[in-house]
């Protein structure tokens, strides 16, 4: 990513991270035990708060503060921000997630430590779910923007219907047309992004390149039918730059 920003994705190995619609019991300890995991080896220590979203397919993005100084303790935290599909904040030891199981999960960062995690279907493709968490960074004071794509279902496996197709490429362009394996009509998410990172003013870095209904090792909701969701958590491992 950029400057201080670090984003990491999870597969399926690492469980159903999920904080809710789970079995009784579980709650948000899978998705606290995983953060605290991936985030413990950095120069600042772990995260403290994991902020996650009742994601809608929208573009409503939600901005998250640092904790009051009752609210840190000693371990993970698992917050629900409320319903949106992208999260912003410049906090560090502060973790933003969305969980997935073939949308996109696209990373954002900037060289000033704010960043973001957007959960992009392709609704919220269609409606600037990207741009508008871009927007809501650089609000925020981020100047160049930097985002990364993770594992989500590409076009040879996501027949697409004509029609929807059609309202998609209307408002990103034809370079998001497909086709499956079989030659059906298809939605390349990727190539979605891209455009979307792209009419943002962002620029674009490597993520994880990898295809959740054929690659193995990620859930998928079309191409099995999964419950069970993956997790990208974006957070800083440094206090912002100070000019």
């Amino acid at each position: 990513m950029a400057g201080p920003v670090r984003a990491v994705w999870s597969g399926a190995t690492d469980g159903d991270l999920r904080p809710s619609g789970r079995p009784p019991g579980r709650g948000a300890e899978d998705l606290e035990r995983w953060a605290a995991g991936v985030t413990a080896a950095g120069p600042a220590g772990r995260v403290r708060r994991v902020h996650w979203l009742d994601q809608v397919h929208g573009s409503r993005v939600v901005a998250v503060g640092p904790p009051s100084a009752g609210a840190v303790t000693a371990e993970v935290t698992a917050v629900d921000a409320g319903s949106g599909d992208a999260l912003v904040s410049g906090a560090p030891s502060t973790g933003l997630c969305v969980l997935t199981a073939d949308c996109a999960a696209v990373a954002l960062g900037s060289d000033e430590g704010v960043f973001a995690a957007v959960h992009a279907g392709w609704r919220g493709l269609v409606g600037g779910v990207v741009g508008a968490a871009v927007d809501a960074m650089r609000a925020m004071g981020a100047t160049r923007v930097v985002g990364a794509l993770g594992p989500c279902v590409h076009a040879s496996c996501y027949a697409f219907s004509p029609d929807d197709l059609d309202r998609v490429a209307g408002r990103l362009g034809d370079t998001v047309r497909g086709r499956t394996g079989d030659g059906r009509p298809a939605l390349d998410i990727p190539a979605a992004v891209s455009v979307a990172l792209s009419s943002a003013g962002a620029d674009q870095t490597v993520g994880v390149d990898r295809c959740t209904a054929c690659a193995g090792g990620y859930f998928s909701h079309r191409a099995r039918g999964d419950r069970g969701r993956q997790a990208l958590l974006v957070w800083s491992v440094a206090p912002p730059a100070t000019g």
